[in-house]
């Protein structure tokens, strides 16, 4: 009875246009973010920042950017671990070669490097899709690889392409605690995630959607494919771009071209899978659903056999988080393959409408 619209009237087109029309939701949303912002860094462990929180936080900011690519334009891509690389090799460029480069210009500009790949790799979809664009972007994260250990100007002259960074700053305050990282990339997440809802609601995002449902009916309406197909990716690759800059110089610190390998690019893809294609929000579900459950269940698997009075290796519990993460990524698309946003969906719905049947 608590989720009702009843009364919530709307008078005019701002109101009816916005993220939340419902007041509920507003609220919700308003005690999510102060929690988050207030109580966690203020009741949660260097731990749980370090190994959950912030890993959590970065892959949802590049699950949010292979969500515009593949579920609002429809353009699959292999090539999102190739994108963090550039973005986080670009970004390092930028933060170590200029002096006085300060960490946000430097990650924006690794975000436009991987941008400006992004778009050079984003060019066949001009002529190719489904599996052979998958392909094509699947080239990226090869060649990638390929660059950046071989030439060395990018990694300033290592020989194992192994680069690290440190004495990070943001507005002259030091960036080195497990707290203030969790709050900078929440901050930076935020900021991203609210341009990207209010990008698909847009214009834009219409047309991206236009594309992915039937891109020669909506080249005979007037959208340009060209124009919408690189824009996506140019968007998309900046988004993954500042993640993987973040990923690197946030949480990793000194990382090597095997750090955004070809694993990386299937992951993001699975986040958007799960979490739901064409949603903002099914990326957070499926970032948390791919970082938390492995490591619930290295917890929750010894747990239950030690009740039973079994031990089991750790071996034996890394092949069990294998096969049970597999079994539930194919139980959720049989189910419900729309993700879990769907499912949020249909939950709020009911609430709506309860206890009436109808």
């Amino acid at each position: 009875m608590f989720y009702r619209e009843n009364g919530q009237f709307k008078t005019t087109y701002s109101t009816d246009q916005q993220i939340f029309p419902i007041a509920q939701d507003r609220w919700f949303v308003v005690a999510l973010v102060l929690l988050a912002f207030i109580a966690v860094p203020m009741l949660a462990s260097d731990y749980l920042m370090r190994a959950i929180l912030i890993p959590f936080l970065i892959f949802s900011l590049a699950a949010v950017g292979v969500n515009i690519l593949v579920g609002y334009c429809g353009q699959i891509s292999l090539g999102s671990g190739a994108f963090m690389a550039v973005g986080a090799y670009g970004a390092y460029n930028f933060f170590v070669r200029v002096p006085g480069m300060p960490l946000i210009p430097a990650l924006i500009l690794g975000g436009l490097c991987a941008t400006a790949f992004g778009i050079l790799f984003g060019l066949p979809s001009l002529r190719v899709r489904g599996l052979y664009l998958a392909v094509a972007t699947l080239a990226a994260q090869f060649f990638a690889d390929w660059m950046f250990l071989r030439i060395k100007w990018f990694t300033l002259d290592t020989p194992s392409g192994s680069v690290a960074v440190s004495n990070l700053q943001v507005f002259g305050m030091p960036l080195e605690s497990a707290a203030s990282k969790y709050v900078f990339c929440l901050a930076l997440l935020a900021v991203i995630a609210l341009l990207a809802k209010n990008l698909v609601r847009g214009a834009i995002g219409r047309e991206w959607m236009a594309i992915r449902d039937m891109d020669v009916a909506a080249a005979v309406i007037g959208i340009r494919p060209m124009y919408a197909k690189l824009s996506a990716f140019a968007v998309s690759s900046f988004i993954i771009g500042v993640a993987g800059a973040l990923w690197a110089f946030v949480y990793l610190g000194a990382w090597e071209p095997s750090a955004f390998s070809v694993d990386y690019s299937f992951r993001l893809l699975f986040m958007v899978i799960i979490g739901g294609l064409g949603s903002i929000m099914g990326s957070f579900f499926g970032a948390a659903f791919i970082v938390v459950l492995p490591i619930a269940l290295s917890q929750f698997l010894p747990f239950v056999a030690g009740l039973f009075g079994v031990e089991i290796s750790t071996t034996t519990v890394s092949h069990a988080e294998l096969m049970i993460f597999g079994g539930l990524i194919v139980w959720f698309l049989i189910v419900e393959p729309h993700g879990l946003a769907r499912l949020w969906s249909i939950g709020k719905q009911k609430l709506r409408l309860w206890p009436f049947p109808h």
